[in-house]
């Protein structure tokens, strides 16, 4: 197999996270995390993934501090792997990730799932981004300049 090149000293900000999070299964196990999911065995039934690639791929998320591994809720001697805040900054990643999916990968009359505001019980609004004076930016609104 091919060994991944790193991205851990990377001057852009796109690239540096890829280490910790740049594989589909990764951002599937921090999307199962905010589902409320905790012990290794609940992430591999509901990703049906190899013990050994889950095993991996929980250590690398432990490592980069965006899991923390703590003793189990019920006393058991199990351990179970909860959201840091490094981990729960990545919500906004993944809403905008299910947005686009739902926007690019799902036809209209497709059924898909719904992310909903728990207190209101409606779907939350889309995601935008907004310069320092309220208005709405694309990509051809901004640039990349180093600080």
């Amino acid at each position: 197999m091919v060994k991944r090149t790193s991205h851990r000293k990377a001057q852009c900000p796109v690239a540096r996270p890829l280490d910790a999070i740049g594989d589909w299964w990764s951002l599937l196990i921090v999307r199962d995390a905010f589902d409320g999911l905790r012990r290794f065995g609940e992430f591999q039934k509901n990703l049906g993934l190899a013990k050994n690639i889950l095993a991996a791929r929980l250590r690398n998320l432990v490592a980069h501090g965006i899991l923390q591994t703590v003793p189990a809720s019920d006393g058991s001697a199990y351990q179970e792997y909860v959201l840091t805040e490094k981990g729960r900054g990545l919500f906004p990643l993944l809403v905008a990730l299910r947005q686009w999916g739902e926007d690019f990968f799902f036809t209209s009359d497709e059924t898909h799932v719904q992310l909903i505001d728990r207190k209101r019980g409606q779907p939350v609004r889309r995601l935008e981004l907004r310069a320092q004076d309220g208005r709405l930016l694309g990509p051809d609104d901004t640039i990349v300049k180093t600080s």
